[in-house]
């Protein structure tokens, strides 16, 4: 399986929509333009394709300044464990150095700490939410 990680990669909206029903376990048909959001509020992005197939994403988000964020970083759930993921991040982290960026923050669900801790490196760190 070649898989290639491609910073601020093309991509089109249903993709993203159904690899993200898929990896985070909801139906289709979202499809909001998410091309339009990267465009207008984030530093890059990731796409991971095999092929002509988008198989991994990750949105970097930033503040203008020295802090970006990693979102909803997703893999198609057939490829999982292959460091597609590992990859998204990697590359991301890459470009937001090079953007001048200090920090790369990112919230997570306790069952992908072995994923954010081990596999991407980073370090635990307190942190406050508020859900609203």
């Amino acid at each position: 399986m070649t898989v290639e990680h491609i910073w601020r990669g093309a991509f089109d909206n249903a993709e993203v929509d159904a690899l993200h029903a898929r990896g985070f376990g909801y139906a289709p048909g979202d499809a909001a333009d998410v091309w339009g959001r990267v465009n207008d509020h984030s530093l890059g992005w990731v796409c991971a394709r095999r092929g002509d197939e988008l198989v991994g994403f990750v949105n970097v988000v930033w503040d203008g300044g020295v802090h970006a964020f990693v979102l909803d970083t997703v893999t198609d759930p057939r490829l999982r464990r292959a460091g597609i993921g590992a990859g998204l991040v990697r590359l991301a982290t890459e470009r937001a150095r090079d953007a001048g960026c200090r920090w790369l923050h990112v919230d997570f669900e306790p069952h992908l700490e072995p994923f954010y801790l081990r596999a991407c490196g980073f370090a635990p760190t307190r942190a406050g939410l508020i859900a609203l």
